[in-house]
């Protein structure tokens, strides 16, 4: 672990961060030439320039939940695989991809790589019209895009191959009329998942999952009422409880937050974003 993070201590860490469809993946090349960054890891790839170095892609799962947690790296030898990787490369920048600052931070820890060092949002870099424009081509077409060329998704991925799109980019600065164009070429896939439709977990389930970690953490607290919320950054939870006389809790009810989102992130992939208790009643 200490030889990882010394090696990795020269790596400075970029977040590209937006909700689900809204068009990371599309301008990621475009945020790493901006910043001079030579590697991108998005949804279980690791990327270096238009090659896939290591890694295997969040888009060929079967299930909506299967591919959060490959783009989480849950499983240990993908992210060894990838941490492998990362420390045979002679890496000074690298870009993640993430719904969530506390996803990409979550990617950065699992892969042994510092907290991100600068966090850029798409809202920064995409304007309200384009990021809509994405959204929509996700959920009614059910398209998504891999920062790479279509030879290269073709020979990894071709059961979910699409459609390639190029994206001409004169040099950075003010506009050059002679400077020679950068032609950056994209994947557009098809992921099982979106052809059948997104899975999310239901309601009733996720609220069994808190009942039975709550059960497992004090079998003395009641759970009273519990509010589920979903958005495109993950779940919200609103759990209220009745706590026996007696029972010590104090500082422990963040032990109690931090342990019901551990337990349903590792067993489930979901992305817990927060978890409110509130204690009505002492009986």
């Amino acid at each position: 672990m200490f030889r990882l993070f010394r090696a990795f201590s020269r790596i400075k860490t970029y977040a590209l961060v937006g909700e689900s469809g809204t068009g990371k993946s599309f301008r990621a090349k475009l945020v790493a030439q901006k910043y001079g960054i030579e590697y991108i890891i998005d949804d279980g790839l690791l990327i270096k320039d238009n090659r896939i170095l290591a890694g295997h892609s969040a888009k060929k799962e079967k299930t909506f939940l299967a591919a959060v947690k490959v783009a989480l790296f849950d499983e240990k030898s993908h992210r060894d695989e990838v941490a492998r990787k990362l420390q045979s490369e002679k890496i000074k920048r690298i870009l993640l991809l993430g719904t969530s600052e506390k996803m990409v931070t979550k990617i950065a820890a699992r892969l042994q790589l510092h907290p991100p060092d600068k966090v850029i949002k798409i809202e920064d870099i995409a304007s309200r019209d384009d990021i809509e424009k994405a959204i929509r081509t996700r959920r009614i077409e059910g398209k998504h895009v891999i920062p790479v060329p279509s030879i290269e998704v073709k020979r990894s991925y071709p059961n979910i191959f699409y459609d390639a799109i190029r994206i001409f980019r004169r040099g950075g600065g003010p506009v050059n009329l002679g400077a020679t164009p950068r032609v950056h070429e994209k994947s557009v896939v098809r992921p099982e998942y979106s052809k059948r439709g997104k899975v999310i977990i239901s309601e009733a389930a996720l609220s069994q999952m808190v009942i039975h970690c709550v059960d497992e953490y004090n079998q003395n607290i009641h759970i009273k009422k519990m509010v589920v919320k979903d958005d495109e950054m993950g779940y919200r939870l609103v759990i209220t409880i009745d706590v026996p006389y007696g029972t010590q809790l104090g500082g422990n009810i963040h032990e109690l937050q931090q342990y019901i989102i551990d337990n349903i992130e590792r067993y489930t992939g979901i992305l817990i974003e927060e978890v409110n208790i509130i204690i009505d009643k002492i009986v």
